[in-house]
């Protein structure tokens, strides 16, 4: 490896002008399906919300106005595997501080992380990566970017900014991410805090009346796959033509999840979920992004992860995880139910989440 390889570059977001009039021109464009009356959501996203959302992304939301502040945080990228990372990397005032990788998931991006950077990094220094295949990472060229991979990258990345012990966070992709890398890197990672922890019902194991109605909803998914995760999983290139040609296709594609991952009395607002789905179009990585899901069903499994392990449950997530099923398969030091909040924990409630991470981390300094 060359010293240019390891080389770490501030990197500022500066998106030309000539992609805004692009998405504008699209936009303007769209060629819109019919629909059936009432048909609420049964058939998919409401016609009307996706063409007041797309009529908003084309006159009213100000991508140079998002642009300025997510340029208020200090961006980086950085080669790692053969792979571009971008990642903001905020250091505490305390140069002692613990450091902390938070890792975001699909349909997110760094920006879920970006109201908890103030409170969690009074006591943490904060590296937050964009997942290779996402945002400034920018489009993976090969395959084989799954999990495990990632963690190793993470690993990598860690080491280069300096940093001997470090904890690791992240909800959806980045839950796995996170377990990964503290598997990967045990002596490193002094513990590692997720959002989301799916269940698969096991067996023998004595569960409550409310574990075992959790475990109804997971048996359910597992027996009829959602139709995005069936494509991301089986063809992620097919979707990638639709979704990198159409931004109302893109649009449609995240918004649906947003809609129906979030608790209804902490929805994300239409700017700050504009903002991540416009990293999705103006970095061309719909396609790159979804192969996560193939990439990582193929990988595979990675060692467990023997650290120690702390839980948030939020009430409105996919699924809701099960404690005794967990303590099977990790160290559970730490467990906390939210009665609000959905699968954007960061982005719907980050006082509660900040608060929870900061409770953990901060007890693992005194292990």
């Amino acid at each position: 490896m060359s010293a240019n390889d390891t080389a770490i570059k501030p990197f500022r977001i500066h998106v030309p002008q000539a992609d805004l009039d692009d998405l504008h021109d699209r936009l303007s464009r769209t060629r819109w399906p019919n629909e059936v009356a009432d048909a609420g959501t049964d058939y998919g996203f409401p016609l009307a919300r996706l063409k007041e959302l797309a009529e908003y992304w084309r006159t009213g939301y100000d991508w140079r106005k998002h642009e300025a502040e997510l340029n208020e945080l200090p961006h980086f990228t950085t080669e790692i595997d053969g792979q571009n990372i971008h990642f903001v990397h905020v250091r505490s005032q305390k140069e002692d501080a613990l450091a902390l990788v938070l890792t975001h998931g699909w349909p997110g991006s760094f920006l879920e992380f970006a109201d908890v950077i103030e409170p969690l990094s009074r006591d943490f220094h904060l590296v937050i990566p964009s997942m290779p295949g996402y945002g400034f990472s920018g489009p993976t060229t090969e395959g084989g970017w799954g999990v495990p991979r990632i963690a190793r990258a993470w690993a990598e990345l860690m080491r280069r900014l300096g940093y001997e012990r470090y904890g690791a966070q992240g909800g959806d992709f980045g839950a796995g991410v996170s377990s990964a890398l503290g598997a990967y890197a045990p002596e490193h990672v002094v513990g590692v805090h997720v959002n989301y922890l799916p269940m698969r019902p096991v067996e023998g194991v004595e569960l409550s009346a409310s574990d075992e109605a959790r475990l109804v909803k997971v048996r359910e998914l597992m027996a009829n796959r959602p139709p995005y995760q069936a494509l991301q999983a089986l063809t992620p290139q097919t979707i990638g033509y639709a979704l990198t040609d159409s931004p109302v296709g893109q649009l449609a594609w995240i918004a649906e999840r947003f809609a129906q991952w979030t608790d209804p009395a902490t929805p994300v607002d239409d700017d700050r979920m504009l903002t991540d789905i416009s990293l999705y179009w103006l970095t061309a990585t719909a396609a790159s992004s979804a192969r996560l899901h193939r990439d990582t069903q193929r990988g595979v499994p990675g060692e467990p992860c023997r650290v120690p392990f702390g839980v948030a449950v939020f009430a409105h997530d996919i699924t809701l995880s099960v404690r005794p099923l967990a303590e099977r398969l990790y160290d559970i030091r730490h467990w906390s139910e939210f009665e609000r909040g959905g699968h954007f924990a960061a982005m719907e409630v980050p006082e509660l989440l900040a608060g929870d991470v900061r409770e953990f981390f901060l007890a693992r300094l005194e292990d």
